[in-house]
């Protein structure tokens, strides 16, 4: 079993489906956690069913805010952040040629941007500590393309590419920089697909079936171990086989 038990960890997106399950297998972990979302009554749940876990209502596409956002957390995780995990997102999908400014400038402010903005701010404060984790959640369509989400697919290729970069810049000072890229995961999301286009894609899919959140969290909880102090600048795919990089 991993111990988590002196990592301190900020998770964004933490009252989603995969989010929930990575806060969770934290938590069972020891990890010390500061768990952000947007919604209250999920927020609420959480803090009913993870009695040690700290929450905070944040939303990170307030660009100005973000900087008070992670000197406030650090200051909440006794001046000490391990572990920053970039796992919130949205999508706001539809074929590029009807696809309003607004659609675009909303996934690409949130997913890339914000996620840019929360890692700088947070290396700062790493390089303070000389080491450190960075864990950005991608996804499969960044590699692939997806019709009709332009926006989304730009922005988690976006941050792939971004991760590169942040992990040659901060190598040197012991800050590892990782992706983890989920294939169709059984979230809320993929519950609104029609049967018979969920048919047509675990066809696709070496495995036949879509993975489980704990899936991406045992992924998380690797990366957010010592288990994997040698590993920068990679994106590991969690997708049943059905896209090989």
């Amino acid at each position: 079993m991993i111990d988590l038990s002196k990592t301190n960890v900020i998770l964004t997106g933490a009252t989603g489906g995969i989010g929930n399950s990575i806060l969770e297998k934290l938590i069972n972990s020891g990890a010390n956690v500061l768990a952000t979302g947007t919604n209250d009554e999920k927020i609420k749940k959480i803090n009913e069913k993870f009695k040690s876990v700290k929450t905070t209502k944040f939303d990170i596409s307030l660009h100005d805010k973000i900087e008070e956002f992670i000197n406030e957390s650090h200051k909440t995780l006794d001046n000490r952040v391990d572990v920053l995990i970039n796992n919130a997102g949205i999508t706001r999908d539809n074929l590029s040629i009807r696809m309003k400014d607004e659609e675009w400038n909303q996934v690409i402010n949130l997913n890339l941007t914000s996620t840019f903005l929360l890692s700088k701010n947070i290396i700062k404060k790493m390089l303070k500590n000389k080491k450190g984790k960075i864990i950005n959640i991608s996804s499969l369509v960044g590699h692939t393309g997806n019709i009709g989400q332009a926006n989304y697919t730009a922005s988690k290729a976006g941050v792939i590419a971004m991760s590169k970069s942040l992990a040659l810049e901060y190598g040197k000072k012991n800050i590892n920089v990782n992706c983890i890229s989920p294939g169709f995961i059984t979230t809320e999301m993929t519950d609104k697909i029609n049967e018979d286009y969920k048919k047509l894609l675990k066809s696709k899919i070496p495995l036949n079936r879509f993975g489980d959140p704990v899936d991406i969290a045992n992924t998380v909880l690797f990366l957010c171990s010592n288990l994997s102090d040698y590993i920068t600048g990679e994106t590991i795919h969690v997708n049943g086989g059905m896209y090989f990089s």
